[in-house]
């Protein structure tokens, strides 16, 4: 028996690695927008659901002896294993497709179908596996451990847990910086294939036989009935995948403001939710036998209350006016106290219901386990295109929350006479849901959300992010999740004019990637040449107005046009081509996914996109070494030509690259090249009472030699698709600190 749950840590190990995987190298090939990692997710828990439902009717008409179930089971893992192997080719060779067709000038529709149906064909065999292992291991269970067959499902699934807390936690924080993700996804492949040669090696063997552990389950014979109102149990099924899944949507932007829009963030929040479930289902397996816990309805009606209010609890620890430390500390202690009381209760109520729809039926537990998992297909779509554009964090919530109490009071009707004892009472449920009730009512009334700091902001919401517009004068905000995204500053200017001045020829056309506060858009198109921009936001390029008086000009302009799309998808989508683009991605430099933006691959995808002659400008942060001899390494590697200047605030440097020889006029031709217009918007805000020429000459003075970049961090590697050296930084920066220290001593 532990045989098995060693199998299932460690295919709960792989199968969290493949999903980060997935979704970044889905991301990469095409688009960082919430509709691919809509199908991304859709298609994993899709996979999941159907193998599940599958692998059960599959047990239940094989009746096979143990050996048997075993080798099936190892088939499985290997087909898994080879996933590692395969999928990430499969995935480039049908984004090359789509490239190689970019003539068709794909529509967004067409190609979100076209990429859908791509990862679809990929990935959906290989989840169907993942889901389809665990009724298979029932079965071979139920035939080598009869008297723990009852109880299987929630065996299999607390080491599944264990596995996923491992693996969320082991790729976020290690094996990414180390190994990439195809490296890590190799070495979930060859788990994968050692799993399989066990399985095989052990379905050889006739005695399968495990001391009964005194502090699990009682035998089947001692537990009681399954849950009565089966059709509610599955309800409670449906349910807990929805809003969890759901719920984790709303937590990443609830408490962004706090952590950070890094990958540790969200890596943090869902090892410490699968941390919780764990404890959660481990509560369960050792109590399983207890009276309180095994009282039907009544009991999963007062657990159901319970949880409703458990789900409201991040309301509160989101709340900005908690007096809780700032920084990684205080915002773990709110992600910790805000999500971990609702992880425990799904940890033990997931497998409880499981346990008693199946007693260990592999048939049986593949339904249900089926119906969680389409659960979470559902959840993501709901709360990311339906709730939180329409209604925000807050009610979304307390919708997601109410169900539980609604279950709730359902359940309370089912109750039986041999459900009263001395632990629990009709009258004492139902004072637990009053009390839910009571509880999550004031905490929607008196705990504020982030952006409440803002009381004169403009608050916009769509199915990306909730953005906040704020602040007066100059020193107006733009929000995007609670986090800085820019300000009105002259070096947004320079960013535009200073690639269309230093192009050979008068540009025709360009192209802006980011669209911000709008100020590379307007400077853009002060140039009198037809302008594209190209923002991932939707509700962005709605705030213009607020920060820039002539915003409706500039969207009445002939020569304007703003596209919401992912950059990187654009350009792989687009037939087009451009003089110049202008790209300001967003901070902070290590962001999650930002990356996409600084790889070598990306700046493939800006190549094919330029004319001949064509320039890209790329403004970045300069306050890392590593990083900026990271980036600069990756343009180098593909653009022969590239100069970099260090901007004139002293903060962040404008590399400008090119596949032709980028000519290198003074200051003076620089500025007699700007027609009125744009000569007056580069001087508009100064840095002081300058002049065009001025100004240029602050910029071209601060170039900096590329290869003293580069000596600056030796050790510093291009950034690729699969190698996000800036996104993933901590054991790089814990070594750092190791060899400061060790020089102090």
């Amino acid at each position: 028996m532990h045989l098995f749950f060693l199998f299932f840590i460690l295919s709960g190990f792989c199968s969290l690695v493949y999903q980060v995987a997935w979704l970044r190298i889905a991301m990469a090939d095409f688009g960082v927008t919430s509709t691919t990692i809509a199908v991304v997710l859709s298609v994993f828990m899709a996979g999941l659901s159907f193998g599940s439902w599958g692998g059960g009717r599959l047990a239940v008409r094989t009746d096979s002896p143990a050996g048997s179930q075993l080798r099936l089971y190892g088939v499985l893992e290997g087909v898994i294993g080879l996933s590692a192997l395969v999928s990430v080719p499969l995935l480039g060779y049908g984004q090359s497709l789509l490239a190689k067709s970019a003539g068709m000038e794909w529509g967004s529709g067409a190609y979100y179908l076209a990429s859908g149906s791509i990862i679809f064909i990929v990935l959906f065999p290989f989840c169907s596996c993942m889901g389809a292992t665990f009724p298979i291991a029932m079965a071979a269970v139920k035939r080598s451990y009869p008297e723990k067959a009852s109880t299987s499902f929630s065996y299999l699934y607390l080491a599944n847990l264990l596995g996923a807390v491992l693996g969320c936690a082991g790729t976020a924080f290690v094996l990414i910086e180390l190994l990439g993700f195809r490296g890590s996804m190799l070495i979930s492949g060859a788990i994968n294939f050692a799993i399989a040669l066990a399985a095989f090696v052990k379905s050889g063997r006739h005695s399968l036989s495990l001391k009964e552990d005194s502090q699990e389950c009682t035998e089947a014979s001692e537990l009681p009935v399954p849950l009565p109102a089966g059709r509610m149990a599955y309800a409670v099924l449906l349910l807990t995948g929805m809003v969890s899944m759901a719920l984790e949507v709303v937590w990443s932007r609830q408490f962004t403001p706090f952590l950070g829009p890094v990958v540790y963030t969200f890596a943090t929040i869902l090892v410490i939710f699968l941390v919780a479930s764990f404890a959660g289902s481990r509560f369960y397996r050792r109590k399983c036998g207890h009276p309180l816990l095994f009282d039907q309805a009544l009991t999963l009606r007062v657990m159901l209350a319970v949880t409703g209010l458990a789900a409201m609890l991040p309301l509160l620890t989101a709340d900005y006016r908690l007096p809780l430390p700032d920084g990684i500390l205080g915002g773990a202690i709110r992600v910790a106290a805000g999500i971990a009381p609702f992880g425990f209760m799904l940890g033990f109520i997931t497998p409880w219901v499981v346990d008693r729809l199946s007693s260990g039926e592999p048939g049986r537990a593949g339904v249900a386990y089926s119906v969680n998992t389409t659960g979470c297909i559902l959840g993501p779509l709901m709360a990311g295109f339906l709730l939180l554009p329409f209604v925000g964090e807050r009610w979304s919530t307390f919708l997601l929350a109410t169900p539980f109490f609604l279950l709730s009071l359902l359940f309370a009707s089912r109750h039986q006479e041999s459900d009263r004892h001395k632990y629990f009472s009709p009258v004492l449920a139902k004072w637990t849901l009053f009390a839910a009730l009571s509880c999550s009512g004031l905490l929607v009334i008196l705990t504020k959300d982030f952006e409440k700091k803002y009381p004169d902001a403009v608050i916009l919401r769509d199915h990306t992010a909730t953005v906040v517009a704020a602040g007066e004068g100059m020193n107006r905000q733009l929000l995007v999740n609670g986090y800085g995204m820019t300000v009105l500053t002259p070096i947004t200017k320079m960013m535009v004019h200073l690639p269309l001045a230093l192009h050979a020829s008068p540009p025709k056309n360009g192209l802006v990637l980011c669209f911000g506060m709008g100020t590379s858009f307007r400077s853009m198109l002060s140039w009198e040449i037809p302008t594209t921009v190209v923002e991932l936001v939707p509700s962005i390029p709605k705030l213009v107005g607020f920060f820039h008086a002539d915003a409706r000009n500039l969207m009445a302009d002939p020569n304007a046009r703003i596209v919401v799309d992912d950059a990187r998808r654009f350009l792989n989508r687009t037939s087009e081509r451009f003089d110049v683009i202008v790209l300001d991605p967003p901070p902070p430099i290590e962001a999650a996914a930002s990356s996409l933006l600084y790889s070598r691959e990306f700046y493939q995808s800006v190549v094919v996109r330029l004319n001949d002659g064509g320039i890209f400008q790329q403004w970045t942060d300069t306050s890392d070494p590593y990083l900026c001899a990271s980036i600069v390494s990756s343009l180098t590697e593909v653009f022969p030509f590239v100069r970099v200047f260090n901007s004139y605030e002293g903060w962040g440097m404008h590399c400008v690259a090119s596949m032709h020889p980028i000519p290198n006029r003074s200051p003076a031709e620089l500025a007699a090249i700007l027609r009125p217009r744009a000569a007056a918007d580069l001087v508009e805000w100064g840095p002081s009472t300058t002049t065009t020429v001025q100004q240029f000459e602050d910029v071209l003075s601060r170039e900096q030699d590329i290869s003293e970049l580069l000596k600056a961090a030796p050790l510093a590697r291009a950034i690729e698709d699969d190698r996000p050296v800036n996104e993933y930084f901590l054991l790089r920066r814990l070594l750092r600190r190791v060899k400061s220290w060790l020089k102090t001593v």
